[in-house]
C-alpha cells in the first residue's frame, strides 16, 4: 500500500501578513486574526506567546521575555521572528486529519513596493513555517479582489489601503497594477502623532496599546462629525511629576493632531492621480476611490478625502478583512490569476 501517496494531500491557506494584524484564511474562512506580535525568551529565544496573549505582554515584559513585532513598515524587519511568528499562527489553524502537518501551499500578500530581498524574506518565512508552494500578490490587488472588484476588466480602479506599516495606493486594470505607490505613513504613524500630542498637550506618557484605544474610540479626520463619539479618558503618569492623571480627549484634538499625517496621504493621493493614463483617470472618476485597511475605519475619512481631491471615496465593507479575503480568492484562482508571483 502506497502511504506516500494516502499522506500527499495539501492544504491550501492564505496569509494576510500585516504590521499590525496577522491574518489566516482556509477554506474560504478566517481561521486566525491575531496582532503580528511575537513573545520570546530572551535566553533561549524559544516561543512563549504568539498574537493577542504576546500583544498583552507587549510593554509590560520583565529581563527575560522581549516582546517583537516583526515586520515594520509592511516588510519582515527580524526574519527570525517572523518565521517564528509565523509557524505559530499556523499551529493554531485546526486542519482536518490534522495529527500531522500537511503540506502547505501558501499565498501571502505583500506591500507593492517590496524589494527582491522583502520578497526572499517572506518567502524564507512562509517555507520554514512548512510551505511547499509559496505564491505572492501585492497588497492593493488583493483588496482590490476582496472588495469585489473585476480586477481583470479592462477598466481602471483606485485602490488606497491603509495598513499599520504602510499606506499602499495603486491603479489596477486588466488584472495588472498600472501605477502604484507605497509610502510609509499609515496606521502606526497616527498612533505615533497621537503619543506625542499626549506628550506636548498634556504632559502625559502613553504607550502603544492606549494610543491605539484613544485611536479606536475617539479616531478621526474631521473636527466635525455627524456622529461624534463620546470624550474619552486617558489615564497616565505626568510626565514631570510621575503623578497620575486622567484626560478627557475629544475627537476634534484628535483630528488636529493627525492633520499633518493624513494630508501626506492626500498628497501622495494625489500624486498618483497625476501619474494615471487619462482614460484610466476617467474610469476612477466614475467608479471612485476605494479605501481599506484598518485606517479606512477612521471617522470622517472617506468626506475629508472625497471633499479634498473632488472624486468620490467608498470605504469597503469590513475594510479590515478585505486584503486577507482578497488573499483567499486569490489562492482558490492559482491557475486563472496570472498576476500571481511563484518564488
Amino acid at each position: 500500500m502506497n502511504f506516500m501517496g494516502f499522506f500527499s494531500f495539501t492544504q491550501e491557506i492564505a496569509i494576510d501578513l500585516g504590521t499590525a494584524n496577522t491574518i489566516i484564511i482556509s477554506d474560504g474562512k478566517i481561521v486566525v486574526d491575531e496582532p503580528s506580535i511575537v513573545a520570546l525568551d530572551r535566553r533561549t529565544d524559544k516561543v512563549i506567546a504568539v498574537g493577542e496573549v504576546a500583544r498583552k505582554m507587549h510593554g509590560k515584559t520583565h529581563d527575560n521575555i522581549r516582546t517583537i513585532r516583526p515586520l515594520r513598515d509592511g516588510v519582515i524587519a527580524d526574519f527570525y521572528a517572523a518565521e517564528q511568528m509565523i509557524r505559530g499562527m499556523i499551529k493554531m489553524i485546526k486542519f482536518k486529519n490534522s495529527w500531522f502537518s500537511p503540506p502547505l501551499r501558501i499565498v501571502v500578500c505583500i506591500p507593492s513596493g517590496s524589494t527582491e530581498v522583502e520578497k526572499r524574506a517572506v518567502r524564507d518565512s512562509s517555507e520554514h513555517a512548512g510551505g511547499r508552494e509559496v505564491y505572492m500578490v501585492y497588497e492593493p490587488m488583493a483588496a482590490a479582489i476582496g472588495i469585489g472588484i473585476d480586477v481583470e476588466a479592462p477598466e481602471g480602479n483606485m485602490i488606497v489601503d491603509i495598513g499599520g506599516g504602510t499606506t499602499e495606493i495603486a491603479v489596477i486594470s486588466l488584472g495588472g497594477i498600472v501605477s502604484d505607490k507605497s509610502i510609509r505613513t499609515a496606521g502606526d504613524d497616527l498612533t505615533v502623532d497621537i503619543i506625542d500630542y499626549m506628550r506636548r498637550q498634556h504632559n502625559m506618557k502613553i504607550g502603544e496599546s492606549t494610543a491605539e484605544l484613544v485611536k479606536i474610540n475617539v479616531g478621526s479626520v474631521l473636527t466635525t462629525l455627524e456622529d461624534p463619539p463620546e470624550d474619552f479618558v486617558v489615564h497616565g503618569p505626568n510626565q514631570m511629576t510621575a503623578l497620575p492623571m486622567e484626560v478627557p480627549i475629544s475627537y476634534q484634538e484628535i483630528a488636529h493632531c493627525l492633520d499633518k499625517s493624513i494630508s501626506k496621504m492626500e498628497t501622495e493621493i494625489l500624486s498618483a492621480l497625476e501619474q494615471t493614463p487619462p482614460e484610466l483617470y476617467a474610469d476612477i472618476v466614475r467608479n471612485g476611490i476605494y479605501l481599506a485597511g484598518g485606517g479606512a475605519l477612521m471617522r470622517g475619512i472617506a468626506k475629508r478625502f472625497s471633499d479634498k481631491i473632488n472624486i468620490p471615496f467608498h470605504v469597503a465593507n469590513d475594510p479590515l478583512h478585505a486584503v486577507a479575503r482578497g488573499t483567499g480568492i486569490a489562492l482558490k484562482n492559482i491557475e486563472k490569476f496570472k498576476f500571481l508571483m511563484r518564488y
